[in-house]
């Protein structure tokens, strides 16, 4: 039986990270996971081009039942610490939009940069390798399909439950219950929103229309791209709103966050008022999409015909539509998963368990989960990071 300082389960952004980092500091680190390649949610991640990071990453903009529990772990290694890595593999990469970093060319690239670093440390990669069981016992033994590991040390990078067809799964969690530690509920963050029937019928005619709107739920908002889909909706915005939505609870959409519709449906009546209130609204949104919220709300002829109230009901269907979504995609497109082990058990420092020392939790599996665009990846390397510079 080979011996390790340092055992890792999960070859994704985090485990990578902290086997290279631990590597790098003269770790014997073995490295593990099921998947026949390394990084595969870095792989499909922005496109394919990933977004690695984001100019802007603020602790705040990362939901956690203790939300000061981030801040140790982003300020230590920060987005501009992970882009000079970037550089330094000379990798190209342009700044998409509100902050967000992509590769120029393929999230691959991301990949072969950690893949070189790993090998440089000397990180022992076994992938296709299944985890059978694993145990404490004066260190800690991971038996898998092609034998049984021994460390004193052992870091669990497994991530979330988000998108299984690509092998996801509960091991994390069942790891750290087995171990002592507390879970917060989980369940599928930035993914998009379900309705019922009923009002699929009104969404589907639209499907593939997207639209830059605010979408608000309580005293949070988004102002993104909205996308209308046969399954509801979706696109940044509702990704956005998903992570802080309850079921049974209703979400307040804006349309046309740019313009105040009432006034100019008020100027347009002055001005042109024999046009119809379907061309009057397709100044400001999509045609097909004005046409169907005229036909929601009754409302014929022209606007002259219309007196103010029912001018400023429509606007409302606008500015102020508000929806009751039934449920979520679930963790089959769901981005990453919220919740998880809860961070009282764990040394911010560190992501030591308090009472076990020696394991450690780093990444999704973690309650710590941050926004869209590329806050999750900075997560994955900072909490790496700092787990790799204490094992």
């Amino acid at each position: 039986m080979q011996p390790y300082d340092v055992i890792i389960l999960g070859a994704g952004a985090a485990g990578m990270f902290c086997a290279i980092e631990a590597g790098r500091r003269g770790r014997r680190v073995a490295l593990i996971d099921h998947a026949k390649a390394p990084g595969e949610k870095i792989r499909i991640s922005g496109g394919g081009r990933c977004n690695f990071t984001n100019l802007d990453i603020r602790p705040e903009r990362f939901l956690s039942q203790n939300p000061r529990f981030a801040r140790s772990a982003l300020s230590r290694y920060t987005q501009h610490d992970f882009i000079a890595r970037v550089n330094a593999a000379g990798i190209a990469w342009h700044e998409k939009t509100l902050g967000q970093l992509f590769c120029d060319g393929s999230a691959r690239e991301i990949i072969a940069m950690l893949c070189k670093d790993m090998a440089e440390a000397g990180v022992d990669l076994k992938l296709a390798t299944r985890i059978e069981e694993v145990q404490h016992s004066d260190g800690f033994s991971v038996r898998t399909s092609a034998g049984e590991l021994r460390a004193p040390k052992l870091v669990v990078a497994t991530g979330g439950k988000s998108i299984p067809k690509m092998g996801a799964s509960g091991l994390g969690y069942q790891l750290a219950t087995r171990f002592g530690l507390e879970l917060t509920e989980t369940r599928p963050a930035l993914v998009p929103l379900t309705f019922t029937s009923e009002q699929l019928d009104e969404m589907k005619p639209l499907a593939g229309l997207s639209v830059s709107a605010s979408v608000r739920y309580g005293r949070i908002a988004f102002r993104e791209g909205l996308l209308f889909t046969h399954r509801g909706l979706s696109g940044p915005s509702i990704l956005q709103i998903s992570s802080y939505w309850r079921e049974g609870e209703e979400i307040d959409i804006d349309l046309a966050p740019d313009v105040d519709i009432a006034a100019t449906l008020a100027a347009e009546k002055q001005l042109r008022g024999r046009q119809s209130l379907s061309v009057a609204l397709s100044a400001h949104l999509p045609e097909k999409l004005a046409r169907q919220i005229v036909a929601r709300s009754g409302l014929a002829g022209n606007l002259a015909d219309q007196p103010k109230a029912k001018l400023q009901a429509l606007a409302q269907d606008v500015s102020g539509w508000r929806v009751r979504p039934v449920g979520t995609e679930g963790y089959r497109t769901a981005e990453v998963t919220l919740g998880g082990v809860d961070t009282r058990g764990l040394d911010a420092r560190t992501m030591e368990t308090r009472h076990l020392p020696g394991l450690h939790f780093i990444g999704e599996v973690v309650d710590v989960t941050g926004w869209l665009g590329g806050y999750n990846f900075q997560w994955a390397w900072s909490s790496g990071w700092v787990a790799g510079q204490a094992v």
